[in-house]
């Protein structure tokens, strides 16, 4: 199991003003965090609460039948193509880079042993874009559209561009290079993929994008590529069982939200550094960052309160992030609660040969990379606390599929935590709808001409 060593946010080691008597909290806040987990839990299974994600690793049907389809297609396509953004993206991202090897699409067919290529379209950079679709041979390439609603605009935007080159090269048979991931029921993509025959899995109801990484929007691409899902959804029902622990002195997902809640509100300690010690679990940071952001920053509470809070996350990566960002972390504001994420166990060692005797390096030779990387995470995590600046530590076994579902799975249970700390709404995001909305309103969509105007007017006038 993951674990998490908070002992340097308590003030007996970052000092009074920084740190926290958690002891004392967790004692304070004992019956409040059963409370709050008591009723995650009663509430998970009734609609319209937005906690469907909290079920998703018991669910056998999606797992058979991503594993069917995963099978089906086995050795047909040279390249997965995954259209999405935000959540229907960030899991994907982020566990595919932690789990396939290394340079995944760098690598000979023999050494992925046969598997397909993986690319994210998650941004609508047209020249990201045009390099992409000029390198793939899209008659060898599976197409995995991914959005809810169906009306995502960057998405729909790829998948037009996407559909309308897969046509013109192979005709009516482009239908079997595509798989959408959509609404069971509603929506533009539902509509389209009826009427043009395409295979799809099905976005569950009362699952936000951000909490969608273990439904089908994360699972199928993830065994196109041959990751083990079994075992990521193993990973997730463990972590489910620890994390129903009522008990706040077991249970880290409680810790964390609480720490990181009393930080925020009571030391002022408004930005959340993410920093893993390991290159592949750099985009963790990048899901963490939504999931974290979109969740907690809130304007109003349950109450209908001003409140405008939520802490800002921010993305980093060890050791390389030592050379660019400690020095703000040591001696600007202190103003950040970092989490350090270290692996305990990486899959390869790799030594460090003795060839420079005679100089001031030798005291390298002879060790490993694997204690390099380990002692820069331990003295970093130390002299961060020389300085009085809060953090914690989660220790990863290792990085692989069962240890990725649990540490995801537990930041999901994390953030809800503290979402009810905050007395928000953790699974809304007006503030993202009014982009939106102007979005279509300039790009011409049918009810929003209005609102079109008005923008015209206020952007001629800045």
């Amino acid at each position: 199991m993951l674990k998490l060593n908070y002992k340097n946010a308590d003030a007996m080691v970052v000092g009074e003003d920084n740190g926290l008597h958690l002891q004392s909290e967790f004692a304070a806040y004992q019956e409040k965090i059963k409370d709050i987990i008591v009723d995650l839990n009663k509430r998970k299974d009734k609609p319209g609460q937005w906690l469907q994600w909290m079920n998703l690793g018991y669910n056998e049907e999606t797992l058979w039948y991503v594993k069917e389809y995963a099978a089906m297609v086995k050795d047909r396509f040279e390249n997965i193509l995954v259209l999405g953004i935000g959540g229907s993206a960030l899991g994907g991202i982020a566990v595919t880079e932690a789990l396939l090897k290394p340079y995944w699409n760098l690598l000979s067919d023999e050494q992925r042993e046969g598997l397909p290529k993986i690319f994210f379209l998650d941004n609508i950079d047209p020249d990201t874009m045009t390099g992409l679709l000029d390198i793939l041979d899209l008659s060898k390439t599976l197409v995995n559209v991914i959005t809810k609603s169906g009306s995502t605009a960057e998405t729909m935007s790829q998948f037009m561009i996407v559909k309308d080159r897969l046509e013109k090269e192979l005709g009516d048979n482009y239908r079997y290079n595509v798989v959408a991931t959509t609404d069971k029921r509603t929506g533009v993509l539902r509509q389209i993929a009826e009427q043009e025959g395409y295979k799809t899995f099905v976005v569950p109801d009362d699952v936000g994008g951000r909490f969608s990484v273990f439904s089908a929007v994360g699972l199928l691409p993830f065994a196109l590529v041959g990751i083990d899902i079994d075992a990521i959804v193993n990973g997730i029902k463990d972590m489910d069982l620890a994390l129903k622990n009522t008990d706040i002195n077991e249970n880290i997902a409680a810790q964390n939200a609480l720490i990181h809640y009393l930080m925020d509100t009571k030391k002022g300690k408004k930005l959340s550094v993410m920093m893993p010690y390991s290159s592949r679990l750099k985009y963790v940071s990048d899901w963490y960052a939504q999931l974290w952001a979109e969740s907690l920053g809130k304007n109003k509470d349950k109450s209908g309160n001003d409140v405008h809070i939520g802490p800002t996350p921010i993305k980093a990566l060890g050791a390389t992030d030592q050379h660019s960002q400690i020095q703000l972390y040591n001696e600007g504001p202190n103003d950040k609660l970092i989490t350090f994420i270290r692996v305990e166990e990486f899959d390869n060692t790799l030594d460090i040969p003795n060839i420079f005797e005679y100089t001031g390096i030798r005291y390298l030779g002879g060790k490993t990379m694997n204690q390099l990387i380990n002692a820069e995470a331990d003295s970093t995590r130390v002299a961060i606390s020389d300085y009085g600046r809060p953090n914690v530590s989660i220790y990863l076994p290792k990085v692989d599929a069962y240890n990725i579902g649990q540490l995801l799975y537990m930041f999901e249970v994390q953030t809800a935590i503290a979402g009810e700390l905050y007395n928000i709404n953790t699974f809304d995001q007006p503030g993202v709808e009014q982009a939106k909305n102007y979005t279509y309103a300039l790009m011409g969509r049918d009810g929003y001409e209005e609102s079109a105007h008005m923008l015209q007017e206020r952007m001629a006038s800045v």
